[in-house]
């Protein structure tokens, strides 16, 4: 049966991935005065004069919110919030399931910067942490600036971060077994919304020797004009060179290429015209902008790419996880950069060096022994960056 027909009809058995369970036996009585009236009254009041106790005597201390508006999903685009429940309520099972952390998809009927803003900072008081998801360009930025000014706690796009953190992990492994430094590679990343942004600004935290980054419109250069306010900043910080032309020779010369754009817009020549060892992660799901197969007999060295059925798949599910229960541990105020790079730092380094291979760069997504090495990476940048609150 076709994986798709499978999934569809899996969703109409199951009737929704996620359900609220009771944390206590409420069967007699007493247990109803304890975790109802009256005796709730008390653990209120309680709150009342001390609003951290929120965290010690509620779930909230391990509760993400999952949000969204519908406008940026998986491959989908534009579907809207109705549309966009199953992939939320898909994140918040990945949440329970690899990390014990609670989750729960919130579903938002605008597309308006300033509803949103308003609507998330709102429900703030009863989530640890909010994690945006699959909303467009560049809005995103907008909705998780404000947010991360308006909250106390963690705000976090993992469509920019989660995937920037993961890509970036296996960059630094890929680039051991290619046998290049970071601080001397030019790195390619084609497709300039929230992700490539975000890749881009991750990769210069690394140290790497320089970016060049392609949209629609070609190689982006500072003093050109732009339609996206964010290309004016990411401009100043890339193509140190100032090369100008086509996605063709920003990688003549390169040695690797992201892609978190469209598909089959990488040909067999443009590998070719890389230099040695090239390292391409082709992103675009589900069809990569060149095939791992063909990109291998172009003279690719390593191919990553996002899908499962492939080596190195570059998935967010090695990180997100971690990364909110290690901040979620601590009662971090934010998810930092020195967060982040820890995390990167350690999702590389669950793969031994002497397993280190072309196709063995990133760690297994089931090994759950990734979420536990991020979180403490994590727990531990937040200590040292000051947002720890325990």
């Amino acid at each position: 049966m076709d994986i798709m027909q499978k999934a569809l009809d899996k969703h109409y058995e199951w009737k929704g991935k996620i359900e609220i369970v009771s944390r206590t036996a409420i069967n007699d009585k007493d247990s109803l005065s304890l975790a109802y009236t009256p005796g709730v009254a008390q653990p209120c009041l309680e709150i009342e004069k001390n609003p951290d106790l929120s965290f010690d005597l509620t779930r909230r201390a391990n509760l993400v919110a999952v949000i969204t508006d519908g406008t940026a999903v998986l491959g989908l685009g534009d579907i809207g919030p109705r549309a966009a429940m199953p992939v939320m309520e898909g994140k918040c099972a990945l949440f329970k399931e690899f990390a014990d952390v609670d989750a729960f998809p919130i579903c938002i009927n605008s597309k308006d910067v300033d509803e949103i803003v308003k609507t998330v900072e709102m429900i703030g008081y009863s989530f640890g942490g909010i994690n945006l998801e699959d909303i467009s360009a560049p809005r995103c930025f907008e909705i998780e600036k404000r947010l991360k000014e308006k909250l106390d706690i963690p705000v976090f796009h993992d469509d920019q971060h989660g995937t920037a953190i993961v890509a970036s992990a296996a960059m630094m492994n890929a680039a051991k077994v290619a046998g290049k430094k970071i601080s001397e590679m030019t790195l390619v990343i084609n497709g300039a919304g929230a992700a490539g942004i975000a890749i881009a600004k991750q990769f210069i935290s690394l140290g790497i020797g320089n970016i060049i980054m392609v949209d629609l419109a070609g190689i982006i250069c500072d003093g050109d004009e732009f339609k996206n306010p964010s290309h004016y900043e990411i401009a100043k910080v890339t193509n140190k060179n100032h090369i100008r032309g086509g996605l063709a020779d920003a990688m003549n010369g390169a040695d690797a290429f992201i892609g978190v754009s469209k598909p089959n817009l990488v040909t067999a020549e443009m590998v070719k015209s890389m230099a040695e060892k090239p390292i391409i992660f082709a992103m675009a799901n589900p069809t990569p902008e060149i095939m791992p197969d063909k990109a291998l007999e172009a003279g690719a060295f390593i191919v990553g790419t996002g899908r499962s059925d492939f080596p190195n798949q570059i998935n967010n599910v090695v990180a997100f996880p971690g990364i909110f229960k290690g901040a979620l541990s601590v009662r971090a105020s934010d998810i930092n950069e020195e967060m982040k790079l820890a995390a990167a730092y350690a999702i590389a380094a669950t793969v031994p060096e002497e397993e280190l291979a072309p196709d063995n760069i990133l760690p297994n997504s089931f090994d759950r022994k990734i979420p536990v090495a991020v979180a403490a990476a994590v727990a531990e940048a937040a200590r040292k960056s000051g947002v720890a609150r325990i």
